[in-house]
């Protein structure tokens, strides 16, 4: 393999690196941290590492951490380096940069400045889980991690309980469990979900099955290691005019009973109710 060092233009790189396979990294994203003016990263020894990995020396470029803790005092410095011209390549721990990482503030402050942010794209955890699940993937929400507080945890639920769409949420090995047991209150035990942990390292495991099946699992064998949770999405609730109208449809030529578990099992609602409405209905009542 050749690395090719060229000069690159000023701008701010978003660099993907590995998620645990070091040779998940671009041939690409080589290119840029071999030839960029300005190193910077979430941890500047992870980085290093994987450049020397790859052979790619740091020579005498500047390499500058940036991250939640330093990043106010680091970025007028990064800004000021691009505006005398120079080349800045940022990769976060793992992963794509701006997704669950400190980038968001310089990729702002950096297009509100005028200069160019060029995307050098690669691993990320999202889609790696999205392609293990085993879930729908037209339509999904990076949810991120969830609030600490357990106020906050609960409106945070609730909210993304209700979209339409596959939900993709980071947690920690510590709180996978309490999650997944506070989401089968608020969206339901029954609903499919993921577990995703260690991506493309050595211990790399899916559990796949309901919310409540992968709570029980998670509290009989705690997880280790990283962990991708993905729900499957959630249904928009029916009313009662939908219900009807499907009701109507229904009996055209279904009986009372087949047509009253159709629906509730279409717009999930509860049988029984489905089932009354069926019959006032199939009466002819108001």
């Amino acid at each position: 393999m050749t690395v090719e060092i060229r000069q690159l233009p000023a701008g701010l790189y978003f660099v993907a690196t590995p998620l645990g396979a070091a040779r998940d990294i671009t041939l690409r994203a080589l290119d840029v941290l071999a030839s960029a003016d300005v190193l910077a990263a979430e941890d500047t020894r992870t980085l290093r590492h994987l450049m020397q990995l790859h052979g790619i020396a740091v020579g005498d470029r500047p390499m500058i951490a940036y991250h939640d803790h330093n990043g106010a005092e680091v970025r007028p410095r990064l800004i000021r380096i691009m505006q005398e011209g120079k080349s800045v390549a940022y990769a976060s721990e793992a992963g794509t940069p701006l997704v669950a990482d400190p980038g968001y503030p310089l990729a702002r402050e950096t297009v509100s400045e005028g200069i160019k942010v060029v995307p050098v794209p690669g691993p990320s955890a999202v889609t790696a889980a999205l392609t293990v699940a085993g879930l729908p993937t037209d339509r999904f929400l990076f949810a991120g991690f969830p609030p600490a507080a357990a106020g906050a945890r609960k409106s945070w639920m609730a909210e993304i309980a209700r979209v339409p769409a596959t939900l993709v949420i980071y947690e920690s090995p510590k709180r996978i469990n309490r999650t997944l047991y506070e989401l089968c209150e608020v969206a339901g035990g029954e609903r499919q979900a993921a577990v995703c942990r260690e991506l493309t390292k050595r211990f790399e495991e899916t559990l796949r099955g309901t919310l409540a099946d992968l709570a029980a699992a998670t509290a009989e064998r705690p997880p280790k290691g990283e962990i991708v949770l993905v729900v499957d999405r959630g249904r928009e609730e029916a009313t009662e005019q939908d219900m009807e109208t499907a009701l109507r449809a229904a009996l055209e030529d279904m009986s009372v009973k087949d047509a009253a578990a159709a629906v509730a099992g279409a717009l999930g609602l509860p049988k029984r109710d489905v089932y009354q409405a069926a019959l006032r209905l199939d009466r002819g009542d108001d």
